[in-house]
């Protein structure tokens, strides 16, 4: 009863005020609310959250492989931000990547999953948007360099990588499965950070789910498989996951932790249910079980001395952790991933895990990157990777300084930017 007495005094205040362009009418109403509830699940706020922190104005800078773009003001705005823009603009700017002007946008903005939601969902969250405090922070749209920042190259991009189309369901499949599918393949866009890309940004579509290079860090495997992805974890934990950002097995961190802090946590758990299994029954998929290095490994010894010295009063001496505060480390799916980028970034960076309304303690780590050489930093990976029935490919000390010169200079995510 509260929050729909806010939003419906948030409604009347965008027609006072002249900030939006709502209907004061019931049936508005509700659209407007709906379209709060898809903008939560498509982490609108994640991206485009303003230099004030509270507002979708927009002006961060978005890593990518072909240099860094600002994300754009998406508060109604008329100079700055859409408030210009018709239902039509916007919609062709969510489901075919084309803003006003026939601009092509970047898919960094992620409309090759949008396409898949109907437009009464992309009205809703017209709706929402227009009855959102205007905001005027001008963004400079144009930071890719050359040859990248031509937008008509997108023309060919599109039609190598994108296909337009709404999401249609399984009729095989339960409504909760489909809901669960709807959620991550359309506005939750999960493959934008947890699939592979080719060499031209696109999605390697036979790889979907199963992984992604993301902004310095690896978003893991999150299909069915057991060792790599979310097979071991029940629906409750799953859901438990993305509504508090902690379990035994894992704290969100990192780009994830905004993603739970400003969409996740915010959803009803009927949502969350629903994309938990819709990932747990869609199947499978990882490369095979390598052989864990040796105990007697050089490097295995050396990293289990640095495990004993710096890690296991929080994480125990056998890798089982402190619930609710340290994840366990023994059968942890994030660390064993092929690409160790993760496990590099925290032992460098440290962590700060998220905190959100149901768990308000977010626990951090602390740095090692100050006191650990290169070979150091790879050692003590290769051993919680290979450690209490883990499996993967040992770290180099390449790889650690790589990961050292990457995130040099580049502050860890904190909940509540």
């Amino acid at each position: 009863m509260m929050r729909a007495s806010i939003l419906a005094a948030t409604l009347l205040a965008s027609i006072v005020l002249g900030t939006g362009t709502v209907r004061a009418d019931a049936d508005n109403f509700v659209e407007v609310e709906r379209g709060r509830a898809l903008s939560n699940a498509g982490d609108c706020m994640g991206c485009h959250i303003g230099p004030d922190g509270k507002s979708m104005a927009g002006g961060h800078m978005l890593e990518t492989p072909f240099g860094k773009i600002s994300v754009p003001n998406i508060t109604p705005d008329n100079e700055t931000g859409i408030g210009r823009w018709t239902r039509d603009e916007f919609d062709d700017a969510m489901r075919r990547g084309i803003g006003p002007g026939g601009t092509h946008l970047y898919p960094a903005f992620p409309y090759t999953a949008f396409t898949k939601m109907p437009r009464k969902d992309i009205d809703a969250i017209y709706d929402y948007l227009r009855t959102l405090p205007a905001v005027h922070n001008d963004v400079d749209r144009d930071t890719l360099p050359f040859p990248f920042n031509i937008r008509t190259a997108m023309i060919g991009w599109n039609w190598l990588n994108f296909t337009p189309g709404e999401f249609r369901p399984d009729p095989s499949k339960s409504d909760e499965f489909n809901r669960g599918a709807y959620l991550v393949e359309g506005p939750g866009h999960c493959g934008m950070c947890h699939t592979p890309r080719n060499i031209m940004g696109g999605d390697k579509s036979a790889e979907h789910l199963q992984g992604g290079d993301l902004q310095g860090w690896f978003a893991p495997n999150i299909t069915a498989d057991r060792r790599l992805g979310i097979g071991a974890w029940s629906v409750e934990e799953i859901v438990t996951y993305l509504k508090t950002g902690h379990t035994e097995r894992s704290a969100a961190s990192g780009p994830m932790a905004e993603v739970v802090q400003y969409s996740t946590s915010l959803m009803p758990e009927t949502e969350l249910k629903a994309i938990a299994v819709y990932l747990k029954e869609r199947g499978a998929a990882g490369p095979g079980t390598p052989q864990p290095v040796a105990a007697s490994d050089a490097r295995m010894q050396r990293g289990a001395a640095i495990y004993d010295d710096g890690c296991a009063a929080c994480h125990v001496g056998n890798g089982s952790g402190v619930a609710g505060m340290f994840p366990r480390l023994a059968d942890n799916q994030n660390i064993q991933q092929n690409d160790p980028s993760g496990i590099l970034r925290v032992v460098l960076q440290g962590a700060q895990s998220v905190a959100t309304r149901h768990a308000v303690t977010g626990p951090s780590m602390p740095a090692f990157g100050f006191r650990l050489s290169d070979q150091q930093v790879a050692d003590v990976a290769t051993f919680i990777r290979n450690s209490w029935g883990n499996a993967a490919a040992p770290v180099t000390a390449d790889q650690a300084r790589q990961m050292r010169e990457r995130s040099a200079g580049v502050a860890m995510p904190a909940a509540g930017h």
